[in-house]
């Protein structure tokens, strides 16, 4: 028996995971083994070194694919912070979440969900520049969106055996 596309969880949705990462992190390789693990098991993903394409604009590419997801995973490492863009794509997460119950699964690597939350330890500096680099309204959402993600369910690696 045929299913109809009604029946498909992705309608609706170009991809089924948007993975967010600091891609000069020295976590790189852990991103692009979870990216490869989702692609051999089918799941469509989405990660912008691999769907952004030359001469495409950045912006608003990202924010449409994260839109378009199912599921958020930003993986949250030490350098994380230090990036406006995966600022930005969190932000995005978290306002797909409000507004189309899209799922957030964030992972934290070599970081504690402490420091992510209260901007402490790797995410200290970060921080001090944004707050000099950017509108302190937009600073302050950047650290509320990290509060409000960091309540969600889910994974510490250092925790986790041959993380």
């Amino acid at each position: 028996m045929s299913s109809s596309s009604s029946d498909d969880p992705a309608v609706g949705h170009e991809y089924e995971v948007f993975l967010s990462f600091r891609g000069t992190d020295i976590w790189k390789s852990f991103a692009d083994c979870l990216y490869h693990s989702l692609i051999d098991a089918g799941v469509r993903a989405f990660r912008d070194n691999e769907e952004l394409h030359v001469g495409e604009e950045i912006g608003p590419k990202l924010m449409k694919s994260i839109k378009q997801s199912k599921i958020g995973i930003p993986i949250f490492s030490a350098d994380y912070a230090s990036s406006k863009w995966c600022l930005l794509e969190v932000a995005e997460m978290v306002k797909s979440m409000k507004e189309s119950k899209q799922l957030i699964m964030p992972i934290f690597l070599d970081v504690t969900p402490d420091e992510v939350q209260h901007q402490t330890g790797s995410y200290a500096k970060p921080f001090s520049r944004h707050e000099k680099n950017f509108d302190q309204e937009k600073v302050r959402a950047w650290r509320d969106v990290l509060k409000e993600v960091v309540k969600l369910k889910s994974l510490e690696l250092d925790k986790v055996a041959n993380g």
